[in-house]
């Protein structure tokens, strides 16, 4: 019976190295706002209910759907709904289990997610980018439905409005995370 034998091999010792040459690094601290945070759950949960509110005030309308910008900006509302509820539960696991969520992948991800992916070149964003496009469309029709058609009195120009509002606040409220998680994801 032929049986592999592990052999053992000697192992070099590291070659000692000077701390001045080489400073260890040095971990950047969880800045709030940033993912696993309680200021990053608060954002999180800023997104999520204007996002809602948005959706909300919309859909309450009865002929939001006649106009293609809207219904965008329905669309883009839920994706910022879905995108901002799914990290906050990730950053309540986080919270409960005090880990950190510093890993480069999962950076990666958020960034992607919130911004932009790269300096120049492609735009990646999945929420971020849709919610400012979708509300400033809705605002542009909403500014042609009241101001320039002076329709009001036949539309729901209030609530276009307030839905158009709400929209740009989760949009704001997206900027600081992306901001953050951009600024850990450079600094690696």
């Amino acid at each position: 019976m032929f049986v592999s034998r592990p052999a053992v091999h000697p192992v070099e010792a590291p070659p000692l190295t000077d701390a001045a040459e080489n400073p260890p690094r040095v971990r950047m601290k969880d800045i709030q706002g940033m993912p696993g945070t309680p200021g990053g759950l608060a954002l999180r949960l800023f997104q999520f209910a204007f996002a809602v509110a948005a959706l909300g005030v919309m859909v309450s309308t009865s002929d939001f759907a006649s106009v293609t910008a809207f219904c965008y900006l329905v669309a883009a509302v839920i994706l910022q709904c879905l995108w901002s509820i799914s990290l906050a539960f990730l950053d309540i696991y986080a919270l409960l289990v005090k880990r950190s969520l510093r890993n480069s992948r999962a950076l990666c991800l958020f960034t992607i997610g919130d911004g932009v992916r790269k300096f120049v070149g492609c735009l990646m964003d999945i929420t971020s980018t849709l919610t400012f496009a979708a509300a400033c469309a809705s605002a542009g029709i909403t500014v042609l439905i009241g101001n320039d058609l002076n329709v009001c009195s036949q539309n729901h120009c209030t609530s276009f409005e307030t839905a158009t509002a709400m929209a740009f606040i989760s949009w704001f409220a997206v900027s600081p995370s992306f901001l953050l998680n951009f600024w850990s994801l450079a600094s690696r």
